[in-house]
């Protein structure tokens, strides 16, 4: 276990949540709460078995300071009420000392999700998809899409470090 770095053991069950809730987001313009329980049941589980119980309990406050900054990002329009959920959700998964490294892959990750997402908006790839709502949502965009995308990359920097 040693030898395998710490957020691969979270990579993989994250992979598909991650996927599911950046779908959902464009499609619907909403982040189902039962994905938001499935992240954070992923972290009680698997956090138990990969870190020490101090750190393993200290992240917990990761979850209720990103999630009382998501209830003001919420209350002044900004975020969705989904989007406050997962990235509180998500916060345990990132160690303290990331913290600065998790906000310049959620700049870079915003950057490039919000240019991805205008342009299959404005170009034919958009009829594989025509009845997403994130194409007529108006100024609106999914932030369920660079959220996820910022938490697959942390989650696999270590494994990207190794190539």
């Amino acid at each position: 276990m040693s030898d395998i770095p710490l957020t691969v053991w979270w990579l993989i069950p994250v992979l598909p949540i991650a996927l599911a809730v950046a779908w959902n987001d464009m499609a619907r313009m909403k982040i189902p709460n039962g994905l938001v329980y499935a992240l954070a049941f992923t972290y009680i589980l698997t956090g138990a078995l990969v870190l020490p119980i101090d750190a393993y309990l200290w992240r917990y406050g990761h979850l209720l300071a990103v999630l009382a900054a998501g209830i003001v990002l919420n209350a002044a329009g900004v975020f969705g009420a989904g989007d406050a959920k997962f990235a509180a959700a998500a916060a345990p998964f990132v160690a303290l000392q990331d913290l600065s490294t998790i906000l310049y892959l959620f700049a870079a990750c915003l950057i490039a999700g919000y240019v991805a997402h205008r342009m299959v908006k404005h170009s034919p790839l958009r009829r594989l998809v025509p009845e997403w709502a994130s194409w007529t949502a108006g100024k609106r965009f999914p932030m369920g899409l660079p959220l996820a995308m910022t938490l697959l990359v942390y989650l696999a920097l270590p494994l990207l470090a190794r190539i």
